[in-house]
Protein backbone atom coordinates (compact mmCIF):
# COMPACT_ATOMS: atom_id res chain seq x y z
CA UNK A 1 0.00 0.00 0.00
CA UNK A 2 2.89 2.45 -0.06
CA UNK A 3 2.58 5.75 -2.86
CA UNK A 4 6.13 4.86 -3.30
CA UNK A 5 7.32 1.15 -4.23
CA UNK A 6 5.44 -0.74 -6.94
CA UNK A 7 6.81 -3.60 -7.51
CA UNK A 8 4.09 -5.74 -9.12
CA UNK A 9 3.91 -5.80 -13.00
CA UNK A 10 1.94 -7.25 -15.38
CA UNK A 11 5.31 -8.92 -16.99
CA UNK A 12 6.48 -9.75 -13.33
CA UNK A 13 2.81 -12.05 -13.12
CA UNK A 14 3.10 -13.61 -16.16
CA UNK A 15 6.20 -14.86 -15.40
CA UNK A 16 5.39 -16.01 -12.08
CA UNK A 17 1.63 -17.45 -13.26
CA UNK A 18 2.66 -18.65 -16.50
CA UNK A 19 0.99 -17.17 -19.49
CA UNK A 20 -2.79 -19.11 -18.89
CA UNK A 21 -2.68 -18.08 -15.33
CA UNK A 22 -1.46 -14.84 -15.87
CA UNK A 23 -5.04 -14.27 -18.17
CA UNK A 24 -7.16 -15.94 -15.23
CA UNK A 25 -6.00 -13.04 -12.96
CA UNK A 26 -6.74 -10.27 -15.60
CA UNK A 27 -10.03 -11.52 -15.72
CA UNK A 28 -10.72 -11.83 -12.09
CA UNK A 29 -9.15 -8.52 -11.36
CA UNK A 30 -11.26 -7.61 -14.00
CA UNK A 31 -14.33 -8.92 -12.45
CA UNK A 32 -13.33 -7.36 -9.24
CA UNK A 33 -13.34 -4.04 -10.69
CA UNK A 34 -16.79 -4.71 -12.64
CA UNK A 35 -18.63 -5.49 -9.56
CA UNK A 36 -17.37 -3.29 -6.82
CA UNK A 37 -18.33 0.01 -8.98
CA UNK A 38 -21.73 -0.22 -6.43
CA UNK A 39 -19.92 -0.16 -3.60
CA UNK A 40 -17.83 2.10 -3.89
CA UNK A 41 -20.58 4.65 -4.19
CA UNK A 42 -22.49 3.51 -1.53
CA UNK A 43 -19.15 3.35 0.53
CA UNK A 44 -18.65 6.68 -0.29
CA UNK A 45 -21.79 8.02 1.43
CA UNK A 46 -20.36 6.96 5.24
CA UNK A 47 -16.48 6.87 4.13
CA UNK A 48 -16.88 10.87 2.54
CA UNK A 49 -18.00 13.25 4.75
CA UNK A 50 -21.12 15.42 4.55
CA UNK A 51 -21.55 19.14 4.87
CA UNK A 52 -24.35 20.11 7.40
CA UNK A 53 -28.07 20.97 5.00
CA UNK A 54 -28.84 24.31 4.48
CA UNK A 55 -31.03 24.24 7.67
CA UNK A 56 -28.20 23.74 9.91
CA UNK A 57 -26.32 26.12 8.50
CA UNK A 58 -28.80 29.00 8.96
CA UNK A 59 -29.81 28.21 12.31
CA UNK A 60 -29.11 31.41 15.04
CA UNK A 61 -25.89 31.25 16.12
CA UNK A 62 -24.95 31.05 20.13
CA UNK A 63 -24.32 34.49 21.52
CA UNK A 64 -20.61 35.95 21.04
CA UNK A 65 -19.64 36.26 24.15
CA UNK A 66 -20.51 32.92 25.58
CA UNK A 67 -17.63 31.20 26.71
CA UNK A 68 -16.91 28.12 26.78
CA UNK A 69 -14.77 25.26 28.43
CA UNK A 70 -13.33 21.94 27.97
CA UNK A 71 -12.35 19.23 30.75
CA UNK A 72 -8.84 19.00 31.99
CA UNK A 73 -7.84 22.51 29.96
CA UNK A 74 -7.18 26.00 32.04
CA UNK A 75 -8.69 28.27 28.67
CA UNK A 76 -11.73 29.47 27.77
CA UNK A 77 -12.95 30.67 24.85
CA UNK A 78 -15.71 32.98 23.95
CA UNK A 79 -18.26 32.19 20.60
CA UNK A 80 -16.43 34.56 18.91
CA UNK A 81 -12.73 33.46 19.39
CA UNK A 82 -13.66 30.01 18.46
CA UNK A 83 -15.70 31.49 15.39
CA UNK A 84 -12.06 34.34 14.81
CA UNK A 85 -9.59 31.48 15.15
CA UNK A 86 -8.28 27.84 16.40
CA UNK A 87 -8.52 27.01 20.00
CA UNK A 88 -5.52 26.51 21.93
CA UNK A 89 -6.90 24.20 24.56
CA UNK A 90 -3.39 22.35 25.80
CA UNK A 91 -0.89 24.47 24.92
CA UNK A 92 1.53 22.33 26.91
CA UNK A 93 0.99 19.70 24.64
CA UNK A 94 2.82 20.75 21.82
CA UNK A 95 5.93 22.87 20.82
CA UNK A 96 5.31 26.58 19.78
CA UNK A 97 4.08 26.56 16.25
CA UNK A 98 4.52 28.89 13.19
CA UNK A 99 1.30 31.77 12.95
CA UNK A 100 -0.01 30.11 10.29
CA UNK A 101 -1.35 27.25 12.24
CA UNK A 102 -3.41 29.26 14.13
CA UNK A 103 -3.91 32.62 12.12
CA UNK A 104 -4.79 32.99 8.62
CA UNK A 105 -2.53 34.24 6.06
CA UNK A 106 -4.68 35.78 3.31
CA UNK A 107 -5.44 34.52 1.23
CA UNK A 108 -4.73 31.14 3.24
CA UNK A 109 -6.50 29.86 5.77
CA UNK A 110 -4.79 28.71 8.95
CA UNK A 111 -4.13 25.29 9.23
CA UNK A 112 -6.09 24.52 12.24
CA UNK A 113 -9.24 25.46 11.38
CA UNK A 114 -9.24 21.79 9.78
CA UNK A 115 -6.20 20.08 10.80
CA UNK A 116 -6.26 21.41 14.60
CA UNK A 117 -3.75 22.76 16.07
CA UNK A 118 -1.56 19.79 16.74
CA UNK A 119 -2.23 18.01 13.44
CA UNK A 120 -4.74 15.67 14.51
CA UNK A 121 -7.30 16.25 12.42
CA UNK A 122 -10.72 14.30 11.90
CA UNK A 123 -12.38 11.97 10.02
CA UNK A 124 -13.23 14.39 7.52
CA UNK A 125 -9.28 15.72 7.31
CA UNK A 126 -5.73 14.46 7.74
CA UNK A 127 -3.89 13.36 10.59
CA UNK A 128 -0.63 15.23 9.59
CA UNK A 129 0.85 15.06 13.46
CA UNK A 130 4.28 12.87 12.93
CA UNK A 131 3.95 12.58 9.07
CA UNK A 132 7.50 12.63 7.29
CA UNK A 133 8.07 16.25 6.60
CA UNK A 134 9.00 15.14 2.77
CA UNK A 135 5.63 13.28 2.42
CA UNK A 136 3.59 16.58 3.41
CA UNK A 137 5.50 18.27 0.98
CA UNK A 138 4.98 15.75 -2.03
CA UNK A 139 0.72 15.84 -1.40
CA UNK A 140 1.08 19.98 -1.20
CA UNK A 141 2.56 19.57 -4.55
CA UNK A 142 0.12 17.02 -6.13
CA UNK A 143 -2.73 19.13 -4.64
CA UNK A 144 -1.05 22.35 -6.40
CA UNK A 145 -0.98 20.05 -9.80
CA UNK A 146 -4.13 19.24 -9.61
CA UNK A 147 -3.71 15.98 -9.10
CA UNK A 148 -5.17 15.58 -5.92
CA UNK A 149 -8.65 17.42 -5.09
CA UNK A 150 -9.88 17.37 -8.13
CA UNK A 151 -12.59 15.60 -7.33
CA UNK A 152 -13.70 13.29 -4.21
CA UNK A 153 -15.00 14.63 -1.19
CA UNK A 154 -15.78 18.88 -0.88
CA UNK A 155 -13.14 19.41 1.99
CA UNK A 156 -10.21 17.42 -0.44
CA UNK A 157 -11.37 20.50 -3.19
CA UNK A 158 -10.98 23.07 -0.33
CA UNK A 159 -7.06 21.54 0.55
CA UNK A 160 -6.10 21.76 -3.27
CA UNK A 161 -7.46 25.66 -2.98
CA UNK A 162 -5.23 25.83 0.26
CA UNK A 163 -2.74 24.50 -1.45
CA UNK A 164 -2.24 27.12 -4.40
CA UNK A 165 -2.89 30.18 -1.33
CA UNK A 166 -0.58 29.12 1.09
CA UNK A 167 2.79 30.37 0.28
CA UNK A 168 6.28 28.80 0.87
CA UNK A 169 7.59 30.35 3.28
CA UNK A 170 4.43 29.24 5.84
CA UNK A 171 4.49 25.53 4.03
CA UNK A 172 7.96 25.02 5.26
CA UNK A 173 7.53 26.12 8.68
CA UNK A 174 4.04 24.30 8.90
CA UNK A 175 5.69 20.82 7.56
CA UNK A 176 8.60 21.40 9.62
CA UNK A 177 6.02 21.44 12.71
CA UNK A 178 3.47 18.94 11.76
CA UNK A 179 6.49 16.53 10.73
CA UNK A 180 7.89 17.41 14.42
CA UNK A 181 5.16 16.06 16.40
CA UNK A 182 4.83 12.50 17.79
CA UNK A 183 1.73 11.00 16.88
CA UNK A 184 -0.42 9.99 19.30
CA UNK A 185 -4.00 7.87 18.47
CA UNK A 186 -7.04 8.24 19.69
CA UNK A 187 -9.44 5.96 17.97
CA UNK A 188 -10.33 2.81 19.64
CA UNK A 189 -11.52 -0.08 16.86
CA UNK A 190 -14.96 -2.11 18.04
CA UNK A 191 -15.69 -5.31 16.06
CA UNK A 192 -19.10 -5.12 15.91
CA UNK A 193 -21.94 -6.81 14.15
CA UNK A 194 -24.62 -3.51 14.80
CA UNK A 195 -24.09 -0.16 15.15
CA UNK A 196 -26.24 2.93 16.46
CA UNK A 197 -28.09 4.35 13.51
CA UNK A 198 -26.34 7.40 12.55
CA UNK A 199 -26.92 10.69 11.28
CA UNK A 200 -23.93 13.52 9.77
CA UNK A 201 -23.24 16.38 11.96
CA UNK A 202 -20.96 19.10 10.80
CA UNK A 203 -18.62 16.35 9.13
CA UNK A 204 -18.77 13.35 11.43
CA UNK A 205 -21.22 10.80 12.16
CA UNK A 206 -22.71 10.81 15.00
CA UNK A 207 -25.85 8.16 16.77
CA UNK A 208 -29.26 9.40 15.95
CA UNK A 209 -31.18 10.41 18.67
CA UNK A 210 -33.83 7.04 18.30
CA UNK A 211 -31.64 4.95 19.94
CA UNK A 212 -32.02 2.15 17.15
CA UNK A 213 -29.51 -0.30 16.05
CA UNK A 214 -28.07 -1.33 12.50
CA UNK A 215 -26.51 -3.99 10.64
CA UNK A 216 -22.90 -2.76 10.09
CA UNK A 217 -22.50 -4.31 6.93
CA UNK A 218 -19.15 -3.72 4.94
CA UNK A 219 -18.82 -0.22 6.62
CA UNK A 220 -16.43 1.91 9.80
CA UNK A 221 -18.45 3.74 11.63
CA UNK A 222 -16.19 6.53 13.08
CA UNK A 223 -17.52 8.90 15.77
CA UNK A 224 -16.61 10.91 18.14
CA UNK A 225 -16.96 9.76 22.15
CA UNK A 226 -18.08 13.62 22.72
CA UNK A 227 -19.60 15.85 20.52
CA UNK A 228 -19.02 18.83 22.24
CA UNK A 229 -15.44 18.11 22.23
CA UNK A 230 -15.23 17.57 18.45
CA UNK A 231 -17.27 20.32 17.90
CA UNK A 232 -14.80 22.53 19.58
CA UNK A 233 -12.00 21.57 17.93
CA UNK A 234 -10.36 19.82 21.28
CA UNK A 235 -7.34 18.07 19.79
CA UNK A 236 -7.53 15.58 22.56
CA UNK A 237 -11.15 14.30 21.10
CA UNK A 238 -11.51 10.75 21.31
CA UNK A 239 -13.14 8.24 18.45
CA UNK A 240 -14.61 4.87 18.55
CA UNK A 241 -14.55 3.23 15.03
CA UNK A 242 -16.89 0.20 14.71
CA UNK A 243 -15.98 -2.33 12.22
CA UNK A 244 -17.41 -5.59 11.24
CA UNK A 245 -16.62 -9.13 12.86
CA UNK A 246 -13.38 -10.61 12.13
CA UNK A 247 -12.03 -7.13 10.53
CA UNK A 248 -8.59 -6.74 11.93
CA UNK A 249 -7.73 -10.41 11.52
CA UNK A 250 -8.50 -10.31 8.12
CA UNK A 251 -6.68 -6.95 7.74
CA UNK A 252 -3.58 -8.45 9.42
CA UNK A 253 -3.32 -11.05 6.53
CA UNK A 254 -3.56 -8.48 3.87
CA UNK A 255 -1.11 -6.11 5.12
CA UNK A 256 1.17 -9.23 6.09
CA UNK A 257 0.98 -10.95 2.53
CA UNK A 258 -1.16 -9.03 0.08
CA UNK A 259 -4.49 -9.97 -1.73
CA UNK A 260 -4.96 -11.08 -5.04
CA UNK A 261 -1.94 -8.94 -7.27
CA UNK A 262 -1.89 -6.18 -4.59
CA UNK A 263 1.84 -6.63 -3.00
CA UNK A 264 1.50 -7.28 1.03
CA UNK A 265 0.67 -3.41 2.89
CA UNK A 266 3.98 -3.79 5.12
CA UNK A 267 6.46 -4.24 2.04
CA UNK A 268 6.19 -0.73 1.78
CA UNK A 269 4.28 0.82 4.75
CA UNK A 270 7.00 -1.38 7.05
CA UNK A 271 6.11 -3.63 10.14
CA UNK A 272 2.90 -3.04 11.60
CA UNK A 273 2.72 -0.62 9.09
CA UNK A 274 4.37 1.63 11.24
CA UNK A 275 6.01 3.69 8.59
CA UNK A 276 9.45 3.53 6.52
CA UNK A 277 11.20 6.59 5.83
CA UNK A 278 9.07 9.13 3.43
CA UNK A 279 6.33 6.12 3.02
CA UNK A 280 3.73 7.32 5.95
CA UNK A 281 2.84 5.10 8.84
CA UNK A 282 -1.03 3.79 9.04
CA UNK A 283 -1.24 2.60 12.25
CA UNK A 284 -3.72 4.08 14.70
CA UNK A 285 -4.73 6.27 12.20
CA UNK A 286 -8.44 7.08 11.25
CA UNK A 287 -9.69 4.17 9.60
CA UNK A 288 -12.25 6.16 7.60
CA UNK A 289 -9.54 8.16 6.33
CA UNK A 290 -8.13 5.16 5.30
CA UNK A 291 -10.70 3.60 3.40
CA UNK A 292 -11.40 7.27 1.39
CA UNK A 293 -8.38 7.76 0.62
CA UNK A 294 -8.09 4.22 -1.00
CA UNK A 295 -11.61 4.88 -2.90
CA UNK A 296 -9.69 7.57 -4.78
CA UNK A 297 -6.97 5.80 -5.60
CA UNK A 298 -9.13 3.37 -6.92
CA UNK A 299 -10.81 6.10 -8.73
CA UNK A 300 -7.69 7.60 -10.36
CA UNK A 301 -8.63 10.56 -8.02
CA UNK A 302 -5.04 10.85 -6.47
CA UNK A 303 -2.49 11.00 -10.01
CA UNK A 304 0.68 12.24 -8.99
CA UNK A 305 3.03 10.02 -10.51
CA UNK A 306 4.21 9.20 -6.76
CA UNK A 307 0.61 7.53 -6.28
CA UNK A 308 0.84 5.08 -8.94
CA UNK A 309 2.15 2.24 -7.03
CA UNK A 310 -1.07 3.11 -4.68
CA UNK A 311 -3.53 3.33 -7.41
CA UNK A 312 -2.52 -0.24 -8.77
CA UNK A 313 -2.86 -1.95 -5.41
CA UNK A 314 -6.34 -0.19 -4.46
CA UNK A 315 -7.32 -1.54 -7.94
CA UNK A 316 -7.05 -4.49 -6.41
CA UNK A 317 -8.96 -4.46 -3.02
CA UNK A 318 -12.59 -4.87 -2.46
CA UNK A 319 -14.74 -2.46 -0.29
CA UNK A 320 -14.30 -5.52 2.25
CA UNK A 321 -10.31 -5.64 1.72
CA UNK A 322 -10.22 -2.14 2.13
CA UNK A 323 -12.47 -1.84 5.37
CA UNK A 324 -10.47 -4.87 6.74
CA UNK A 325 -6.93 -3.01 6.22
CA UNK A 326 -7.96 0.58 7.23
CA UNK A 327 -9.61 -1.71 10.69
CA UNK A 328 -6.30 -3.42 11.03
CA UNK A 329 -3.89 0.08 10.49
CA UNK A 330 -6.17 2.25 12.83
CA UNK A 331 -5.79 -0.84 15.56
CA UNK A 332 -2.13 -1.13 15.59
CA UNK A 333 0.17 0.70 18.12
CA UNK A 334 2.41 3.99 16.14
Amino acid sequence: MGDKWGRWSAASVSVLLGASLFGAAIAYAQNVGATTSAEISAAEAWAFPQFPPLSVLQAPPPHPQRLVHMAGSTRSYTQAQLVAGAPDWFPQDHPAMPEIILHDHKPARHCAECHLVNGAGVPATAQLMGLPKAYILEQFAAFRAGQRGAGGPRTTQDMAKEARDVNDADLQLAADYFSSLKFVPRTRVIETASVPKMRWNFFVQVPDKSGTREPIGARIIETPVSFNDYQYNNDRTAYIAYVPPGSIARGAVIAAKGVRAAPACESCHGANLQGAGIIPSLAGRSPTYIVRELILFRTGKRSNPQAAPMRMEASQLSINDMVAVAAYAASRKP
